[in-house]
């Protein structure tokens, strides 16, 4: 989703380039493109031990943040944990959203350059498109995987009536990545790995968990799973040392990190210490459901304004050239507007 700072909505630049985006009237043939990588992969059910042991190390809770409401994009509500003041960044990751968004609303088009989103769909269904050519519809259960890499100008709308649900990461690009082309990786629910435990399900959007693995490609290294506890279950999933890690709980209420602490219920943002792995127990009598995510961390500057994110200001300065007098991967930005 677009995420517009005040300072970044009062920059000339930015705001004229804004302002001749959205008046253009200009409409494109939709197509796909080569760019676009549909991954397919084989439903894995595996009885696996290697996380259901617990660890010597297990990894405690170090923060815990409550993901507030606040507007985004036009008329759109997100709740955001990850990218607030609490939480400014936890590399490689910049932003979580958790997103609610109805028809009119939604997130027009905008541009990105310097990282990566990942948009996994909990209800609903939204549709994208770009200035490139790429459009298409992901729905409940589905994954899209951007990396806008040197530029992309998209939007992101609204596919159905009612509300549309869904998480919305992204994930910072190292330095050598940061102008690659843009490319797309997208698995339609049916085509997410999955894994069974001892009442513990696992949709393996990027990783490893009970001895299956997403085919998804992760420049970034990067573990994405959206795990779901039945009553009286737990779970010890390993993580790879020195990663970073956080949860998301989406729904219900589980017990983290130590098997006596305090259970933390949905739309909480759990960041997780060192150690070997996290150990969850649903003590409760309904389901619990969450997403796991890590990643190795770049040991970078990141330097972020809006919807670009380098490691010098000087980067950013020259992002925003680009964007306006349309150069450098943004060329078919001043000849494109999406239907929306």
């Amino acid at each position: 989703m677009m995420r517009l700072r005040q300072h970044l909505a009062s920059s000339p630049i930015y705001t004229s380039a804004i302002a001749r985006i959205r008046n253009k009237t200009h409409h494109h043939n939709h197509r796909q493109l080569p760019l676009t990588q549909k991954l397919r992969t084989t439903r894995t059910m595996s009885s696996s031990s290697a996380a259901s042991a617990p660890f010597e190390k297990p990894r405690a809770v170090v923060k815990k943040l409550l993901a507030e409401s606040q507007p985004e994009g036009q008329g759109a509500t997100v709740r955001r944990s990850i990218g607030r003041h609490e939480l400014r960044n936890l590399d490689p990751f910049l932003m979580l959203d958790e997103f609610s968004v109805s028809k009119p609303a939604g997130f027009p088009d905008h541009p990105h350059r310097g990282f990566e989103t990942v948009t996994y769909m909990l209800e609903g269904a939204f549709t994208h498109q770009d200035f490139a050519g790429h459009k298409g519809t992901i729905r409940a259960g589905d994954v899209q995987w951007m990396t806008a890499g040197r530029g992309i100008v998209h939007s992101e709308m609204p596919a159905g009536d009612g509300v549309q649900k869904g998480l919305q990461l992204w994930i910072n690009l190292s330095s050598k990545d940061k102008m690659i082309e843009p490319r797309y990786q997208e698995l339609q629910s049916k085509d997410i790995s999955r894994a069974e435990h001892g009442g513990v399900e696992a949709r393996i959007i990027a990783g490893e968990a009970f001895g299956v693995r997403s085919p998804v490609f992760t420049r970034t290294p990067t573990m994405y799973i959206d795990f779901t506890m039945r009553p009286g279950s737990q779970l010890h999933q390993p993580i790879p040392e020195g990663w970073n890690a956080f949860v998301y709980i989406i729904d219900g209420e589980g017990v983290f990190g130590r098997e006596k602490a305090a259970p933390v219920s949905a739309h909480h943002c759990i960041v997780l210490g060192p150690g070997d792995g996290l150990s969850v127990w649903n003590k409760s009598g309904a389901p619990l459901r969450f997403a796991l995510v890590a990643g190795q961390p770049l040991g970078e500057p990141v330097v972020q304004h809006g919807p670009f994110v380098m490691n010098s200001r000087a980067e950013i300065q020259q992002a925003m050239e680009d964007y306006y007098y349309g150069k450098n991967g943004f060329e078919r930005a001043s000849q494109w507007s999406s239907s929306a």
